[in-house]
């Protein structure tokens, strides 16, 4: 049965082999302009697929819902979510936070965020995106928006140390422009994008994809508009209760993928470290206790 804190998105995902082909292809039109794609008529959803309309009744009781207008107020729901600035999301939370003491509250949020995160995580995507980038052959180029660029620069750092051709790209979007000169067919570019998404990072996926590059996406559980130029989108949980998102979840994939990507590249990654730690000593950067 699926889980009813997953979103749409999420259960079309863990159902997509036991559709058949015309149910697959309407997930597919849904997951497109998600979910803004679901909005419509069972007509009109079902004509942008090029499917019947009983194909989209069959496919919305496959997810688990009694009938099409319960798939589309959840959709709904979804939207108003995805939209909700963050004094929106403080009063949603004031006005059903249990009385219990908030480091217990907010660290049951998280923790149920990262089960349910990591329990929609493809192995093998996983693996194909870490393989991307511990491939020296291609220059990665990194990218935040507005909160996650804190982020961004985090899993830079790191990734700069693991392997040569890595690029943090300014969170300005009228430099970008510069930096995708330099992105090359094969390149590899990581987008970190959560609600309220950002319109200058969807151009940015837009015009990096157009240039041949793969493009990793690290987003919310109501994906991101640039998941549709997305080689691999990576959903994590984000909501705690605060006015803010959580990172937690997202800090916690970027680290694994910073642990395996170490692990792909550790004869290089070895030297480059030792370089680096004789460059620390020359120049007394740290402060070592005897």
């Amino acid at each position: 049965m699926p889980d009813p804190s997953d979103t749409i998105a999420e259960r079309l995902q863990q159902a997509y082999d036991a559709l058949t082909r015309a149910e697959r292809q309407l997930a597919a039109s849904i997951l497109e302009n998600y979910p803004v794609s679901g909005l419509g008529t069972i007509t009109t959803v079902a004509q942008a697929a090029g499917v019947s309309t009983p194909t989209v009744a069959r496919m919305v009781q496959k997810l688990g819902y009694k009938g099409f207008p319960e798939f589309q107020a959840e959709l709904r729901r979804e939207l108003e979510a995805k939209i909700s600035d963050p004094i929106a999301k403080h009063d949603t939370w004031a006005g059903r936070a249990p009385d219990a003491h908030i480091l217990n509250r907010f660290t049951e949020a998280v923790s149920g965020n990262i089960r349910q995160t990591l329990a929609q995580i493809d192995p093998e995507s996983f693996d194909s995106a870490c393989a991307l980038l511990a491939d020296t052959g291609r220059g990665v180029y990194v990218v935040g928006g507005r909160i996650t660029r804190a982020l961004a620069d985090y899993f830079f750092l790191h990734t700069q140390v693991l392997r040569p051709r890595v690029t943090l790209i300014q969170s300005i979007s009228n430099a970008w422009p510069h930096y995708l000169l330099e992105v090359e067919e094969g390149d590899v570019v990581v987008i970190l994008d959560v609600r309220r998404y950002e319109n200058s990072t969807l151009k940015l996926a837009e015009m990096a994809a157009a240039r041949g590059a793969k493009i990793i996406l690290f987003t919310d559980q109501w994906r991101s508009p640039v998941s549709q130029y997305a080689d691999h989108v990576f959903s994590c949980r984000i909501e705690v209760p605060s006015a803010w998102d959580s990172g937690v979840t997202l800090m916690l994939l970027l680290e694994t993928v910073i642990a395996e990507v170490q692990e792909r590249t550790w004869p290089e990654t070895r030297k480059r470290m030792e370089a680096l730690e004789d460059m620390f000593d020359r120049t007394k950067f740290f402060r070592k206790f005897t």
